[in-house]
């Protein structure tokens, strides 16, 4: 799925290390990782552990996209069928590597988050569509437009198919980036137990216009 007229590359299963912890860079302080790794001083090793699993899961179930092998950015996309992380789908993903990268608490906290986030996802577009699991840009690199080089083709490509795309944030300032390239607040809801502002975004593809009917 998804076009490759910007010059993205597929990440590689040999390039997960080192997308990991340009991920980590990028999340650090995201509010949903500080919830599932609180722990500052781990937070760098358990969470290259975290994205090493999600890179793992979108080879396996989706599209990875970078913008260059030097990784300024790199984005998740899933198809809707594939976007829920069932048992044995993580088992398959490196899920038991992932469970001792975490310990029991990390990993407890990160269930219980994914399965308030799939409830919402799943009530706000039950359909077929397409998932962006998650977008980083490493810090060095952030408001250079590389986000918007890993969001358009798929998007592009979306609205060839006519096929919504959905997305969730934890970040508030990211809302009006995503409404710039069409997404719509679906809902905002505080998480219990986190406490963390959670919003689901849609995405309905753009009709182009037929000349003939004017």
């Amino acid at each position: 799925m998804g076009s490759n007229d910007w010059n993205l590359i597929r990440l590689s299963k040999d390039q997960i290390g080192p997308a990991s912890e340009m991920l980590v860079r990028s999340f650090f302080n995201d509010s949903k990782l500080t919830h599932i790794l609180p722990d500052e001083d781990s937070r760098k090793e358990k969470g290259r552990h975290l994205f090493a699993f999600e890179l793992r899961y979108g080879l396996r179930y989706g599209r990875v996209m970078a913008t260059s092998p030097n990784l300024e950015g790199v984005a998740v996309w899933l198809p809707s069928e594939r976007s829920e992380i069932t048992f044995w789908r993580a088992i398959w993903s490196g899920g038991m590597a992932l469970q001792r990268g975490l310990g029991k608490d990390g990993m407890d906290r990160l269930l219980a988050f994914s399965d308030q986030v799939d409830l919402y996802h799943k009530k706000h577009l039950p359909g077929p569509h397409c998932y962006l699991f998650f977008i980083g840009v490493d810090p060095r690199y952030q408001g250079k437009g590389f986000g918007g080089r890993l969001i358009h083709p798929m998007l592009e490509w979306l609205d060839e198919k006519q096929m919504a795309c959905y997305l969730n944030t934890q970040n508030e300032g990211n809302i009006g980036l995503y409404e710039h390239f069409g997404f719509r607040v679906a809902e905002q809801v505080t998480l219990p137990d986190s406490g963390i502002m959670h919003t689901g975004m849609i995405r309905e593809p753009v009709v182009e216009r037929d000349p003939s009917s004017d």
